[in-house]
């Protein structure tokens, strides 16, 4: 699909800029960042440390640490979140820059000036040029809102300014905005050429990078409609692509919420057991149809799967004194493919939002795609408990925090990174009576302490979790022998199968 030199998309570069830069760029963080919900929530709630690789990451506070069952709040951060926060505002500095030196080279030619009177004011000109500059770089930056034509504008951060029933191509009426995100916004629209049909479109940035990153997408949905036209696995499905003055437009069948967006939306009450089964097996089904595909996702969490339809049935629980949501359908899609590697591409370093990276990555130690897998396994999780399992910014304590929970890391792992700052005599290079060990020490436990009952579905479910979020990638369950679990071996899930197939 993707060749081999096209750009990855934003999000997934570490080593592009300079140490110095991304210090910079951090400082900018909080005015020019458009990163996701949790990582806005990241910011308000964390402190900035630097670590030795000079990115600055956030840890929390011990006063601002709340047990995932009281009060929870989730500070999930944008897969890197920190990193791209940086990436982007370098860029959007260097994109004011090309734009101010465009101007000014279009202003610039022959003037029709005497060598000796070109020469003359050369001192003078010398003397304005610093105060032309910014004051050129000042109007270079309300010229990114410019109009291209008489109906069609940007914002200053490169987003289309559209209204509701503004018409793209004839053909997609806007009806409303469904989500934003660094890479652009989705709306609803109403499509005039399929008999009004609700459809979603995704509206890229008009900016190069994150256009490339478009076009990446497309090339790999295109590949999946043909390789399942018939809809049998559960990955969204592109109806249109075009551009539309400079914003790559993609049309999706109109789908319903996100889970983690119905998990907050219920006050993060776990789903049940048995819509978790059903959800696992359609995950795990459409990951492995990527994989055997030679695809990797790279990004999956809650936010990238969506139920097809998020309708629910309104239930109060005397108990806790709330109401509770349970979905009447609980059929879900993958979604978001821009990050989608081939076996054959290049594989970035650091891949996965945060919170669902495998530990083989953190460590640099390569991956493929078990690292999927990994992900899966604390996607389940955070559907049993309703709160995200490691809730971190931080490498180290990452780390940490899955020793806690899975156990040692294996010392040849420990042995094989390039990460030597991570590790001291052959283990984890961590503190216990720092204020983070206690932290980790107090907030986590073994993962099979996490169970809810000791009912033959939970232990199934914890079995299919521990083998999936295997520490050596070599060892980890593959999707293959999920879908052979025990979990899955029940009369209800027989019926779901026979749905499915």
């Amino acid at each position: 699909m993707r060749h081999s030199k096209r750009m990855r998309s934003p999000g997934v570069w570490l080593d592009e800029y300079s140490w110095e830069e991304r210090m910079e760029c951090r400082k900018r963080k909080k005015r020019d960042s458009h990163s996701s919900e949790r990582e806005n929530k990241s910011r308000r709630t964390h402190r900035h440390h630097k670590i030795h690789d000079g990115h600055y990451l956030e840890t929390r506070s011990l006063n601002q640490r709340l047990d995932s069952r009281e009060g929870y709040t989730r500070n999930h951060s944008f897969d890197m979140a920190c990193e791209e926060d940086s990436r982007e505002a370098t860029c959007k500095d260097r994109d004011l820059d090309w734009h101010h030196y465009s101007k000014s080279s279009g202003r610039s030619g022959r003037s029709g000036r005497s060598r000796r009177s070109s020469h003359r004011h050369k001192d003078r000109r010398r003397r304005r040029s610093h105060s032309r500059h910014r004051s050129s770089s000042r109007r270079s930056h309300h010229r990114r809102s410019r109009k291209r034509s008489r109906s069609v504008e940007d914002d200053d951060e490169g987003h289309l300014i559209y209204h509701s029933g503004d018409m793209l191509r004839a053909r997609y009426e806007i009806v409303c905005t469904l989500g934003e995100g660094a890479f652009g916004k989705v709306v609803e629209c109403i499509d005039h050429s399929n008999d009004g049909a609700r459809v979603a479109l995704k509206i890229i940035k008009n900016i190069d990078r994150y256009r490339e990153a478009a076009m990446s997408e497309v090339e790999v949905l295109e590949q999946l409609k043909s390789l399942d036209s018939e809809r049998r696995y559960a990955c969204v499905h592109m109806l249109d692509w075009f551009d539309y003055h400079g914003h790559i437009c993609i049309a999706f069948e109109l789908l319903g919420l996100s889970t983690y967006d119905f998990l907050k939306e219920n006050n993060f009450q776990p789903f049940p057991i048995e819509h978790i089964r059903h959800m696992a097996y359609q995950i795990i089904r459409a990951v492995r149809f990527l994989h055997k595909n030679k695809l990797t996702h790279t990004d999956l969490k809650p936010e990238n799967i969506l139920f097809i339809d998020s309708d629910y049935d309104m239930e109060y629980n005397p108990e806790k004194k709330r109401d509770e949501r349970t979905l009447k359908n609980p059929d879900v899609k993958i979604v978001d493919f821009g990050n989608a590697t081939y076996e054959h591409e290049h594989h970035t370093s650091v891949v996965s939002t945060r919170h669902y990276r495998a530990p083989e990555v953190i460590l640099d130690l390569g991956w493929d795609h078990s690292c999927d897998v990994w992900s899966v396994g604390c996607i389940l999780i955070e559907y049993y408990l309703g709160s995200t399992l490691f809730q971190t910014h931080d490498s180290k304590e990452h780390l940490a925090m899955m020793e806690r929970v899975l156990g040692p890391i294996p010392t040849d792992l420990l042995q094989k990174t390039k990460k030597r700052r991570y590790v001291h005599r052959c283990k984890l290079d961590w503190d216990v009576h720092s204020s983070s060990g206690r932290y980790v020490r107090k907030h986590f436990k073994p993962l099979k302490h996490y169970m809810m009952s000791k009912g033959e579905d939970h232990q199934k479910l914890f079995d299919l979790i521990e083998k999936m979020m295997e520490y050596d990638p070599a060892k980890r369950l593959s999707l293959e022998q999920a879908l052979r679990h025990p979990f899955f071996s029940s009369s209800l899930m027989r019926t779901t199968k026979k749905s499915i197939h």
